[in-house]
């Protein structure tokens, strides 16, 4: 069996560890893979749709599974379909509504999905006058793919129209901020919960939490991921039904309406206030860091997982009754200006699973090579546990201007 990953972070490293888990002799591709991947498969440099297609279809590829959102929105799904090759990951037409949250957020309402009250712009001074009348804080989102960075929670006046001009005048995103989504403040807890389509039924995985703030205490400005946990223990049976119940069968029952349908993964971004579910967004592809915190949970075999949503076949999930902890390792400057190149120590002394994020492999070592560098996964019986085994294993590692932040798990 030959499978080609497509990304090159912590997210695709775990993915691949996790089929290896279960298939030994599977043989891994990764398009362009990092440092980590090399050690369990083979790293091919290449970054084009076209170019992976033809690598996929010369290598006679058995599966593909895509990481980047990137390549999604733009159709690679399409493109493996033309010759009849297999992947996991939405067509271009279901890519926008990651790709697209102006697209998602009308889907939302079309479909009576419950999510927070929006407006969508292009030219910033309607926007600025619209946010004239608004109570504060308020959620302004560059509708475009900008790497988990594109959202600010304005507290004022003058905040909010700073974001605005940055997104749609000094195009700090470029293209990915041609227009915003300015939305209502919701004031609840996030819940992370990534999930299978098959083309027929919608299968949920275990909840995460994600800390997606640079600084403890959830402060300054957002980042991909500081890291997770699994599962997110304020994530009650009640609230599950609810989000089942209003949130994925609406989700469901749109897609098939919608003709948006594909064999691939949802990633459902939630709000809880009051115990009700609300969609802040929806990625097609699995998050990151949640994929590090909640794979290593999972008992069933990921590749037959993924097998049967390309064929269709049902599928069955079955967890650990355990809990996960994952701390991202970034430098010093992340999610703004950093340095690379920086020695990483220490590595050979933990025994917890580590994944490599933005790491190279130079003479049997590893440097820094991006702004989160590492990912450190711990599992035990509580979530206590779990969080005291993975923070005992970062302070093993070193790199000039590491950076952590020390709260993760905190509820």
């Amino acid at each position: 069996m030959k499978v080609l990953i497509i990304g090159n972070g912590g997210r695709e490293h775990a993915i691949g560890a996790k089929l290896k888990q279960h298939h030994d002799n599977i043989e891994l591709f990764f398009a362009k893979g990092n440092g980590g991947t090399e050690s369990i498969g083979t790293n091919i440099n290449l970054t084009e749709v076209n170019e992976i297609v033809h690598f996929a279809k010369d290598l006679q590829i058995d599966i593909t599974i895509v990481g980047s959102e990137a390549l999604l929105v733009q159709g690679i799904v399409d493109s493996f379909h033309q010759y009849g090759l297999k992947i996991l990951g939405p067509n271009k037409k279901a890519a926008q509504l990651e790709g697209d949250k102006a697209f998602a957020k009308q889907f939302m309402l079309q479909h009576g999905i419950r999510t927070a009250k929006h407006q969508a712009f292009t030219n910033a001074k309607t926007a600025i006058d619209y946010v004239t009348y608004q109570k504060f804080p308020l959620v302004i989102k560059a509708t475009g793919l900008a790497a988990g960075k594109g959202v600010c929670i304005a507290q004022n006046f003058k905040e909010a129209c700073d974001y605005i001009n940055d997104i749609l005048l000094n195009k700090i995103f470029g293209d990915a901020g041609n227009e915003i989504v300015i939305e209502e403040f919701l004031d609840g807890f996030e819940v992370s919960v990534l999930s299978i389509f098959n083309k027929k039924n919608i299968y949920p995985f275990i909840s995460a939490k994600d800390h997606k703030k640079i600084f403890e205490g959830d402060k300054g400005p957002n980042t991909g991921g500081m890291g997770a946990i699994a599962p997110n223990p304020l994530y009650t049976s009640n609230i599950q039904q609810d989000f089942e119940k209003n949130i994925l069968q609406p989700t469901l029952k749109g897609l098939l309406q919608d003709d948006l349908i594909f064999s691939g993964i949802i990633f459902f971004g939630l709000m809880v206030v009051n115990n009700e579910c609300y969609l802040l967004e929806y990625n097609l592809r699995m998050g990151d860091p949640e994929t590090q915190t909640v794979l290593p949970l999972l008992n069933t075999d990921l590749l037959k997982v993924v097998e049967d949503a390309i064929d269709g076949n049902a599928i069955t999930l079955d967890w650990k009754h355990e809990h996960s902890c994952c701390i991202v390792a970034a430098s010093d400057g992340y999610p703004g200006n950093y340095e690379t190149g920086k020695s990483i120590t220490g590595l050979n002394k933990i025994s917890t699973p580590y994944f490599i994020a933005g790491a190279n492999k130079i003479d049997n070592k590893f440097e820094t090579n991006g702004g989160r560098v590492l990912n450190i996964v711990a599992t035990s019986d509580s979530l206590h546990e779990a969080k005291n085994k993975a923070y005992e294993a970062v302070h093993q590692i070193h790199f000039d201007g590491m950076y952590y932040r020390k709260d993760i798990g905190l509820i």
